[in-house]
């Protein structure tokens, strides 16, 4: 991962990575680890939830049956979905997960959502239009704006206005998959693929701060 790094984004975080010798166990959740502090001075006002599909290369494929892995078949053939909250200007403040790509949304929303600030307000699109999903915002303190589905029989309260904002999940999923092993799914363990999405994450925090210093 040293290299999938420029000097300044290496220096940035290498005081933060721990400093084991040789013979120690490989490192295990350093990035999620990362993440967390680089945001955790963040104010969430407003953050967004969704999805979005990538495609399994042949070469990670061959331990499919193994449910653990994150893989399973969709329209595109073996894939898997990464799940993320971000805030409003599209950066991950709380949380990332894979699941199978045939796997539903809302699978992972409630452990996704578990870190809802108090006076935030949710994001996301008519997928995440339930009940459940719409009072576990309200017992964080939050307020989720969801178009509703066209069968939904009770009124809501809903604002255009502010969904227009959105798009900000959609640019992110963009905005990381400019990784070539973001974009596509090389590798067959999906703690290792969940790495490097971590990892272009991070570095979309590294850009900002070096952007804005």
């Amino acid at each position: 991962m040293r290299y999938e790094l420029t000097d300044n984004e290496w220096f940035a975080i290498e005081p933060m990575l721990p400093n084991k010798p040789r013979g120690v166990p490989r490192r295990a959740g350093v990035w999620a680890k990362l993440m967390s502090a680089l945001a955790g001075a963040h104010d969430a006002a407003v953050q967004m939830i969704d999805t979005s599909i990538v495609r399994v290369h042949q070469h990670g494929a061959c331990i499919t049956r193994n449910p653990r892995q994150s893989m399973g078949r969709s329209r595109g053939g073996l894939t898997s979905k990464i799940h993320a909250v971000v805030d409003g200007n599209g950066l991950p403040p709380v949380r990332l997960a894979l699941s199978p790509g045939e796997a539903h949304d809302v699978r992972l929303a409630g452990k996704l959502l578990s870190r809802l600030k108090f006076g935030s307000r949710l994001l996301a699109d008519r997928g995440y239009d339930a009940d459940w999903i719409r009072e576990l915002a309200m017992k964080k303190g939050a307020w989720a704006n969801i178009p509703p589905k066209s069968n939904r029989s009770d009124p809501i309260c809903f604002s255009p206005y502010l969904y227009r904002a959105r798009n900000q999940v959609e640019r992110f999923f963009n905005r990381i998959k400019q990784c070539r092993r973001v974009a596509t799914r090389y590798d067959r363990l999906a703690a290792n693929y969940l790495a490097f999405v971590q990892l272009a994450s991070i570095r979309l925090w590294l850009r900002l701060n070096e952007s804005a210093s």
